[in-house]
């Protein structure tokens, strides 16, 4: 078995101290259980913050920022998807996850395709979209990476299968309106959007999806969802965060993905 530990947050605008902090804290609580691998949230270090991105971004290695996360990879012996940080190199700015595994090593980094664009957002006005799909080799099996609104692009999941993944990982900061998140109903019927999108991703591919998610409010304007989750290729909610701060865990068996894949040929079609 395989041990998930998936850590959603409210990061503190602008703090990298603080949320990295507090990212510890969450895996020191957990350092009881099997961490095979730990993943946070895209902007885990930030918080949604457009001015941070550009006057405070990392270098091409991720700065003191995946330094720091490095480092906890090794103290509590855990591979780690390392959420996104905003990675600056030639004067272009990058939204990129770090695969760090239990030697505090970078396996590989992600930059995220899928820029959001759409309804208001600008992502692009300031990101560059990266132009490779990553599918790391960690010590337990093969992970893909994706990043938010990749989610909402089925082709970027099956090509990541066709890859060889066991489990795809997408750090996001998953927002809506504050129509939306201050109206009970509203909010209810967008988290169930998004579950429905991961058990889908998951289905129809035949692996573990682990989506990780920022909670609570961002501002005036916006708020985010919350839900990090843990699916498996049966589309069990293994465990889901809803929209508390804290890390939900589980184990996962990845011997099911290949049983799966052995009866159902989904990479191979198409």
């Amino acid at each position: 078995m395989t041990g998930i530990l998936n850590i959603q947050f409210k990061p503190t605008i602008g703090n990298k101290e603080i949320n990295l902090k507090k990212v510890e804290h969450y895996i020191k609580k957990n350092a009881d259980k099997k961490l095979d691998l730990v993943v946070l949230p895209e902007f885990f270090s930030t918080g949604v913050n457009h001015e941070s991105f550009l006057n405070d971004y990392e270098d091409e290695n991720g700065g003191d920022t995946i330094k720091t996360v490095c480092e906890l990879a090794k103290k509590y012996n855990t591979n780690i998807i390392a959420g996104t940080v905003i990675e600056g190199v030639n004067d272009k700015l990058y939204n990129t996850s770090f695969a760090i595994n239990r030697n505090g090593e970078i396996l590989d980094k992600y930059r995220k395709i899928h820029l959001f664009n759409y309804m208001g957002g600008t992502e692009g006005d300031r990101i560059t979209p990266g132009d490779r799909l990553v599918v790391v080799d960690f010590d337990f099996g093969k992970v893909g990476l994706a990043i938010c609104f990749d989610m909402r692009y089925p082709l970027h999941y099956k090509k990541l299968a066709q890859m060889g993944a066991d489990i795809i990982v997408l750090p996001t900061a998953w927002i809506v309106p504050n129509e939306v998140y201050e109206d009970s109903e509203s909010l209810k019927f967008a988290q169930s959007t998004w579950e429905a999108m991961n058990k889908t991703r998951a289905y129809d591919n035949l692996l573990y999806v682990v989506s990780c998610n920022q909670c609570g409010k961002v501002n005036d304007d916006m708020g985010r969802i919350g839900h990090s989750m843990i699916v498996a290729p049966t589309t069990q909610v293994l465990a889901n965060a809803k929209d508390e701060q804290g890390a939900v865990y589980a184990d996962v068996d990845l011997e099911i993905v290949k049983y799966y894949k052995s009866i159902y040929p989904i990479a191979k079609i198409d």
